[in-house]
C-alpha cells in the first residue's frame, strides 16, 4: 500500500467513527439512546437494516465464496423478501402497538417473565459469537496487509467500534451506516469495472460470462431436492425464508434498527427497500468474485492465496514440495489461459463450447487438488497459520491488482461494513441486556442510570466479542460460519414467536419447556450433520411448536387454569 491508500483509509474511517460520535453525542435518556428518539426516516431504516446484514464478512468473504463454488450462494436470499412481507403485515404492526424496546419484552405479556428470559439469552448467545466473527473478519485484511497478529487487530477494530457505538447508541449506529453503505456501493462498483477492464482486449463482459459458466461458476438454480448440496432454491425459498423471518423479525439487532422509525409505515417502508435491494446486491457481489474468477484465467493466480500460509511453507523442510506444487499449478494455469483465449476468439482452431467446458472442468479439478495438497503442506509446516483461503481471495486481488488510492478505497469499503455491523451488533447485545435483563429486575432508577448501564454494557459485549474474535478461526468460510451459529438458535426462536403471535392455546410453561427441548436437539442434529444448516431453521420453527402442543394437550386442565390466572 501506498501513503495515498494510507490516507483515504484512515480518512473514511476517522471521519465515519467521528460524524457518529458529533451528530449523536448528547443522548441522555433511554428513549433517544437505545431508540434513536423514534424519529428515523425509511431511508435510513432501509440502509441500516442492510448494512447491519452487510458486514466486512459479505464483501470479504462472499466474492472468494464466488470464486470457489460460483453463483449458486445466491439462492440462500430467495426467501428474504417473502420474510419481509410477513414481517412488514404481523410483526412490525404488533411491535409499535405496544411501544416495546425490545422484540423480547411482547414475550413476557404474552407468556411470563422466564419465557422472555430464555428467549433473550438465547439471541444474546447466538449474536455474541457473531459479534466476534464480525471483528475477526477484517483482522484478516489488515492482517494480510500490515503482516501483525490478528489479536492485536481484533482488540484494535473492536475498540475503534465500541468508542463511538458507546458514545451514541442507536441514532450513532444509523447515521454513520448511511455513509457506511455509500463507500460500500462507491468501492464495489468500482472493483467491477476495474476487473472487467483489466481483462483481454478481445474478452468483454458477454465474453466473461461464458468462460465462467464454461467451469460451471454460473449455475445460479438449482432444483434437486439433494441434502449434501447446503444451497438449492428449495432450501433458500424454504430455509432462507424461515432464517430471514428469524433474523429481522426477532433478532435485535434487525428489529432495533426499524423499532427506531416514528410510525409503522416508516418501518415497513425501510425494510420493504431493504428487501427489493438485497438480493440484487448479494448477485451483484457473487458477480464480483465470478469476475475475479475469470481474470485469474488470464493471470497468475497464486497455489494459496493466504500469503501468512504461503511464507510459513516457504520458510520451513516443505519448502520444495511446495515450489513443486507452484510449477505444477502454472502448467494448469497456461493450458486453462490457452484453451479460454481460444475459445473465446473464436477463431477457425477455437475448440468448441462442449469440449471447452470439458476441458476446463478436468483443468479446474486438477487445480484443485493442487491446492488441496498445499494445504496439507501448510499444515504440516505450521499448525498456527489457517490454511483455509476462501476469504483472502478478494483481498489478494485488492492489494495486487488495484492502483494506488483504490486500494484504500476498497479496503475502507469492507473495513467500513465491519464496523457498521459490529457497532449494530452490539448496540442489539447492550439493549437486550439492559431492557430485558438488567432493567427487568433493577427497579426505580434513574434515565441517566439506565443509560450509563447501557453503555457498560455495550462496553462489556465488545470486550467479549474480542475475546472471541481472538480465539476463531475461518471454519469452512466466514459466511457460511456466521449464518451456520444462526441456524442453530433462529428456528427455535421463531417457533416461539410464532406460538406467541397466532396460538394463543399454548401457555409460558409449555412453551418455556419445548424451547429448551428444542435447542438441545437442535444442537445435536447441527453436531451430527444430518441436514444442511438452512433446514434448521425449519426444523427448530416446527420442533418448538410441536412440542409446546405436545407439552399443553398433556398438562392437567387446573395447571392450565394457574396459568391463566397468571
Amino acid at each position: 500500500m501506498q501513503e495515498i491508500d494510507w490516507i483515504i483509509l484512515i480518512g473514511t474511517l476517522v471521519f465515519i467513527a467521528g460524524y457518529g460520535t458529533y451528530k449523536t453525542r448528547g443522548s441522555n435518556n433511554v428513549q433517544d439512546y437505545i431508540k434513536g428518539g423514534d424519529n428515523t426516516k425509511w431511508w435510513t431504516i432501509g440502509l441500516s437494516v442492510m448494512a447491519t446484514q452487510a458486514s466486512a464478512i459479505t464483501f470479504l468473504s462472499t466474492p472468494g465464496q464466488a470464486y470457489h463454488d460460483g453463483m449458486g450462494f445466491v439462492q440462500f436470499y430467495f426467501g428474504l423478501p417473502i420474510a419481509m412481507i410477513i414481517i412488514c403485515m404481523v410483526f412490525i404492526p404488533i411491535y409499535h402497538r405496544l411501544k416495546v424496546y425490545t422484540a423480547y419484552e411482547y414475550l413476557e405479556s404474552r407468556f411470563d417473565q422466564k419465557t422472555r428470559t430464555l428467549t433473550a439469552l438465547l439471541f444474546l448467545t447466538q449474536r455474541g459469537l457473531s459479534a466476534g466473527i464480525t471483528i475477526f473478519a477484517p483482522a484478516i485484511i489488515l492482517s494480510a496487509v500490515l503482516g501483525w497478529d490478528l489479536t492485536t487487530l481484533n482488540i484494535l477494530i473492536g475498540v475503534l467500534v465500541i468508542i463511538y457505538t458507546v458514545s451514541g447508541g442507536t441514532k450513532a449506529v444509523n447515521v454513520t451506516q448511511k455513509q457506511q453503505m455509500g463507500v460500500i456501493f462507491l468501492g464495489m462498483f468500482t472493483a467491477f469495472f476495474l476487473i472487467l477492464s483489466y481483462l483481454p482486449e478481445e474478452i468483454n463482459f458477454t465474453n466473461a460470462l461464458n468462460i465462467a459458466g464454461a467451469s460451471g461458476k454460473m449455475d445460479i438454480l438449482d432444483f434437486s431436492f439433494d441434502f449434501e448440496n447446503r444451497y438449492t432454491f428449495w432450501s433458500g425459498i424454504i430455509g432462507g425464508t424461515f432464517l430471514a423471518l428469524s433474523y429481522f423479525g426477532t433478532d435485535q439487532s434487525q428489529v432495533q434498527r426499524y423499532l427506531s422509525g416514528k410510525d409503522v409505515r416508516t418501518s415497513q417502508l425501510g425494510l420493504i427497500f431493504n428487501g427489493l435491494l438485497k438480493v440484487p446486491m448479494q448477485f451483484f457481489i457473487l458477480l464480483v468474485g465470478v469476475m475475479v474468477f475469470v481474470f485469474y484465467q488470464f493471470n497468475a493466480a497464486p497455489l494459496n492465496f493466504n500469503p501468512a500460509a504461503t511464507d510459513a511453507v516457504h520458510e520451513s523442510q516443505y519448502s520444495e514440495q511446495y515450489q513443486d506444487l507452484e510449477r505444477e499449478l502454472k502448467e494448469i494455469q497456461e493450458q486453462q489461459q490457452t484453451r479460454t483465449l481460444q475459445f473465446a476468439r473464436g477463431s477457425k482452431n477455437a475448440i468448441s463450447e462442449g469440449n471447452y467446458k470439458n476441458e476446463m472442468l478436468q483443468l479446474n479439478k486438477l487445480e484443485i487438488e493442487k491446492r488441496e495438497q498445499a494445504r496439507t503442506l501448510i499444515a504440516a509446516a505450521s499448525g498456527k497459520v489457517e490454511t483455509n483461503d476462501k476469504d483472502y481471495v478478494f483481498i489478494h486481488f485488492i492489494l495486487n491488482n488495484l492502483p494506488r488510492g483504490l486500494i484504500g478505497l476498497l479496503l475502507a469499503v469492507i473495513l467500513s461494513a465491519a464496523m457498521s455491523s459490529t457497532a449494530s451488533e452490539l448496540n442489539a447485545l447492550s439493549t437486550t441486556t439492559m431492557i430485558d435483563l438488567y432493567k427487568r429486575n433493577i427497579h426505580g432508577k434513574s434515565e441517566d442510570h439506565y443509560v450509563k448501564a447501557t453503555k457498560w454494557f455495550t462496553l462489556g459485549w465488545g470486550v467479549i466479542a474480542i475475546a472471541f474474535a481472538s480465539i476463531a478461526d475461518l471454519f469452512d468460510n466466514l459466511i457460511q460460519l456466521v449464518n451456520i451459529i444462526g441456524s442453530i438458535f433462529y428456528g427455535n426462536v421463531l417457533g416461539i414467536f410464532l406460538l406467541a403471535f397466532f396460538i394463543k392455546a399454548v401457555r409460558s410453561n409449555a412453551v418455556f419447556t419445548a424451547a429448551i427441548i428444542t435447542q438441545i436437539i437442535i444442537i445435536i442434529i447441527w453436531w451430527v450433520d444430518v441436514m444442511p444448516y438452512l433446514w434448521l431453521n425449519l426444523a427448530g420453527c416446527g420442533l418448538v411448536m410441536g412440542i409446546a402442543f405436545l407439552i399443553q394437550a398433556f398438562t392437567p386442565p387446573q395447571e392450565n387454569n394457574l396459568a391463566n390466572a397468571e
